[in-house]
């Protein structure tokens, strides 16, 4: 049995997942993760590191983060408490939808997830008070191999929902995309 509902969107391999709840009078059951069920959809790897945020105040932005190669990785990003607007930007070099951005409401209650594939940066803005995200990554955070986009840079023109509140000093020092950025992760 399926238990997400999957749907594409704009960005080639970019899928928000419909978690399907199996509830009765003492709860639900709701699958985070299946291997053999998104395989179909582009994830190939082992998870090789599962993350859990917590951001506290309303308007934060994190992000927008990825990792260059050989560390490049696919990110399965579900909230488990608030709501975000949750944004992936495309930085696959032919793409047809370079530089070009997708974004989604992930909420515990809707219980919505995306599915980012390889290539591609992720942020997002937090909707309410106390959200706790999970992330599940097919490669380990590596340092060397970190890069990040600055979340207000004008060529993105992210659509953020709500004023910005909050900023790490280290998101708002990632770079604008340059003149020649050919993109990462071929």
């Amino acid at each position: 049995m399926n238990r997400f509902l999957i749907t594409k969107t704009p960005l080639t391999g970019l899928l928000e997942l419909q978690r399907q709840k199996l509830a009765d009078s003492r709860g639900f059951l709701s699958r985070l993760f299946c291997a053999e069920e998104l395989a179909a959809f582009g994830w190939n790897k082992p998870i090789a590191q599962i993350n859990h945020t917590a951001t506290i105040r309303k308007g934060t932005i994190r992000g927008m983060h990825f990792q260059h190669l050989p560390h490049c990785e696919i990110k399965l990003v579900s909230c488990l408490r608030g709501e975000v607007w949750d944004v992936a930007v495309d930085l696959r070099p032919g793409s047809p939808t370079f530089l070009h951005w997708h974004g989604a409401c992930l909420s515990a209650e809707n219980g919505l997830a995306l599915l980012i594939p390889v290539g591609c940066a992720h942020g997002f803005q937090t909707l309410s008070d106390d959200v706790e995200l999970l992330y599940c990554h097919s490669a380990a955070y590596a340092a060397g191999s970190e890069g990040g986009l600055n979340p207000r840079d004008p060529k993105l023109a992210i659509d953020w929902p709500l004023p910005v509140t909050e900023i790490s000093e280290r998101d708002q020092s990632h770079p604008f995309i340059s003149l020649g950025f050919k993109g990462v992760c071929p």
